[in-house]
């Protein structure tokens, strides 16, 4: 895939041609977005508790299994047999919605609780596949 470096504003009120006088850099999406191929896997976002960090009902999430989690990463857990995005709270180990609507989730020893991966990218998609919801469904 060939990344043309065009400058968009969401007001657009009219635009050059984006094949006049555009560079071709050779960049692919997947090289750019995907550090550890055989650790990132992709998940559909459910719900709207992510929502001030920018993750959508139904976004893509790019998740990596091998970066090391710190304090305030945005992951994917399996909490107690559910798959969860969440903040993670190392310091008072608690799984953090970026909404107020939502309370913090203490992580107690009686949880059945592992980190799946930290969420690099999160992908909107303004027009759903047909291909990507039967994968993902």
């Amino acid at each position: 895939m060939k990344v043309i470096p065009i400058y968009i504003e969401a007001g657009i009120t009219g635009f050059e041609s984006p094949a006049a006088e555009y560079t071709e850099l050779g960049l692919s999406l997947y090289e750019l977005i995907i550090k550890h191929p055989n650790a990132t896997f992709i998940g559909l976002a459910n719900g709207d508790s992510m929502n001030e960090v920018g993750i959508f009902d139904e976004d893509l999430l790019i998740v990596d299994r091998s970066e090391a989690t710190k304090h305030g990463d945005v992951i994917v857990a399996n909490f107690n047999g559910n798959f969860v995005c969440k903040i993670i709270d190392k310091k008072r180990k608690e799984l953090l919605s970026a909404s107020a609507d939502y309370k913090a989730v203490p992580i107690s020893e009686a949880d059945v609780f592992q980190i799946e991966g930290v969420v690099i990218c999160s992908v909107r998609l303004h027009r759903k596949s047909k291909r990507l919801t039967t994968c993902l469904h």
